[in-house]
């Protein structure tokens, strides 16, 4: 992999790698993904690596970089036709971007997992700190898990940079529904299915108990 070299003033201890790969994996998710999107991709690489570095974890920052900025990829526009969860259309991407780089292939599955099992609770803490720490940094930016673990002067200052914006928390539910409501069965499973749920008083979620009463 490239050397990095942090970016000037970095953000509460923290700087984006200045690698080629990290420059176009930011140009490309800018020129796909919303404000909204794109500031809570950033928010979540820096969440991921200040909680990494309150842990003592050895993860790579330019991974962890490109898993963040993807894991979301999948709600936008370009995949209003697929059928697969958006994780893994986001991880197939990032997947696709790394080995135009020539990455290794065993990083390559790594940052893949990171992206696929963001949302899947109780297993990614287990895995590979960049996969673990692509899912601590989502779940606090989206759901505030790990808030009072960051110092004010943190908070601020990664907010400041990439701010949220004055109603992030119905955006990004928002964001959700928008990109999941043409897949609903892609939910099945997950806890995706309360974003439909929420937004579609007509959606009905899936019934394992159901599916296994009713099984051949």
């Amino acid at each position: 992999m490239e050397d990095e070299v942090a970016i000037p003033n970095p953000i509460a201890g923290v700087g984006i790698p200045a690698s080629r790969m990290a420059r176009e994996a930011t140009q490309l998710v800018r020129d796909t993904e919303s404000d909204l999107l794109f500031h809570h991709s950033t928010r979540v690489y820096f969440w991921g690596a200040l909680a990494g570095k309150r842990k003592g974890l050895a993860f790579d920052p330019e991974l962890l970089y490109v898993a963040a900025m993807f894991h979301d990829i999948g709600l936008t526009a370009r995949y209003r036709d697929s059928q697969l969860r958006f994780e893994v259309d986001g991880a197939n991407a990032a997947r696709e971007f790394l080995r135009g780089h020539g990455i290794r292939e065993a990083e390559v599955e790594r940052v893949w997992a990171a992206v696929a099992l963001h949302t899947t609770p109780g297993i990614p803490e287990h895995m590979h700190p960049e996969i673990a720490l692509v899912q601590a940094g989502a779940a606090m930016d989206v759901l505030g898990r790990g808030y009072h673990d960051l110092t004010a002067e943190q908070r601020e200052a990664v907010i400041a940079a990439y701010p949220r914006g004055s109603d992030f928390k119905h955006e990004m539910i928002e964001a959700f529904y928008q990109g999941m409501k043409h897949r609903p069965d892609s939910t099945f499973g997950t806890f995706n299915d309360d974003i439909l749920a929420f937004k579609d008083p007509s959606f009905r979620r899936g019934d394992l108990c159901s599916i296994i009463l009713g099984s051949h």
